[in-house]
């Protein structure tokens, strides 16, 4: 009996493995065409990243999938796909807040796929010096947390670059207490990004209530930082502990379970429509009664949804104030153009920051 169940196994296999071989066979065939896409588009002086023919191949197969294959994994495994064969053509440039294995790092290997060429850099301002020089082709920073808010640096950011929001990705903050031996009682201080910090400060109190905090620029500076210090702990992804050889103290000791951060990915093109669309608009107004009102009116009056606003003080000018607005739809469709138009009457600065797909 046990030996015709085996049987039966290792039919299965030799299956299985005929159609591995099918598979390479075809991916080959589809990455020598792809070269020759790459040179035609050399000739040309075309793009060679093109998101919307991405986003149509993948929504043309996941209509087509019939299962048992789940779509959300068909999504996982053409993202690589796309992204081999893109560094096929012309390897893709990505700046990211580093250094590697910060959730940024997670967002922009997210979107863009294992084979991209990921440039880690030490502060938001950097990310968009790389991406305005040329450096990159494309930027990945963080902007929210649905725990901690806003990321100001990267709001601040947008005020005087000319770069656009390309796309979102939303990835779900899991914190790891990391260390080099794997104890609780070693720990004498805790460093991190302050977001992180901020993110388990219910969970450091009840635990560590005796240790010192230490603000960082990211959670993967961190876990370098923890590597030389054998006092230190690092609160950070559990994917930086193979890769700065510390061990696990303690999982998920995010105070919020469902913790999210957006990151924004940024360029200096503007996205097409795919009609599931978002649009971001920066503008100024001065500080006095029913501004605020007024601005606001002409989306209301157009049955505009508006998801999010957010305020930051204007630098330049005392007691005035930049507003972000993130609303459905996209810059081309009538009604938001128009209400666009009709909110740049009423600002002294105003500029469409980007219209990108929403996250899905």
């Amino acid at each position: 009996m046990k030996g015709s169940k085996r049987t039966g196994i290792e039919k299965l296999r030799k299956k299985i493995d005929g159609i591995d071989a099918e598979l390479l066979d075809l991916l080959n065939k589809r990455a020598s065409i792809a070269i020759e896409v790459g040179r035609v588009k050399k000739r040309e002086k075309s793009d060679f990243y093109s998101p919307e023919r991405e986003r149509e191949i993948i929504k043309r197969l996941t209509a087509m999938n019939r299962g048992p294959f789940p779509s959300s994994a068909l999504r996982n495994v053409y993202r690589e796909i796309m992204s081999a064969s893109l560094s096929l053509e012309n390897p893709l440039k990505v700046a990211f807040l580093g250094p590697s294995a910060t959730f940024t790092h997670q967002a922009a290997l997210q979107h863009f796929g294992l084979s991209s060429e990921f440039l880690p850099k030490k502060d938001i301002p950097d990310v968009f010096d790389d991406v305005e020089r040329g450096k990159a082709a494309f930027g990945v920073v963080p902007v929210e947390n649905t725990a901690e808010g806003a990321v100001s640096h990267t709001l601040d950011m947008f005020v005087s670059s000319n770069l656009k929001i390309c796309a979102e990705v939303m990835v779900q903050v899991s914190l790891t207490l990391l260390n080099k031996s794997g104890r609780a009682g070693d720990i004498m201080k805790v460093c991190s990004h302050p977001h992180a910090l901020a993110e388990s400060g219910r969970w450091l109190k009840e635990h560590l209530p005796n240790v010192s905090v230490v603000d960082v620029g990211s959670t993967a500076m961190a876990a370098q930082m923890a590597t030389s210090d054998p006092a230190m702990a690092a609160i950070a992804s559990e994917a930086a502990s193979s890769l700065y050889d510390l061990r696990v103290v303690e999982r998920k000791i995010e105070d919020h379970p469902n913790n999210f951060t957006r990151f924004l990915v940024i360029g200096k093109k503007e996205s097409a429509k795919t009609g599931n669309d978002k649009t971001s608009v920066m503008f100024a107004i001065k500080d006095q009664p029913g501004a605020l009102y007024r601005i606001l009116k002409p989306f209301a009056a157009r049955d505009i949804n508006l998801t999010k606003i957010e305020s930051r003080p204007l630098k330049t000018k005392a007691w005035e104030y930049v507003y972000i607005i993130d609303l459905d739809g996209h810059i081309s469709d009538r009604k938001i153009k128009e209400a666009v138009g009709e909110l740049g009457q009423s600002c002294s600065f105003m500029k469409i920051l980007g219209s990108y797909q929403k996250y899905q």
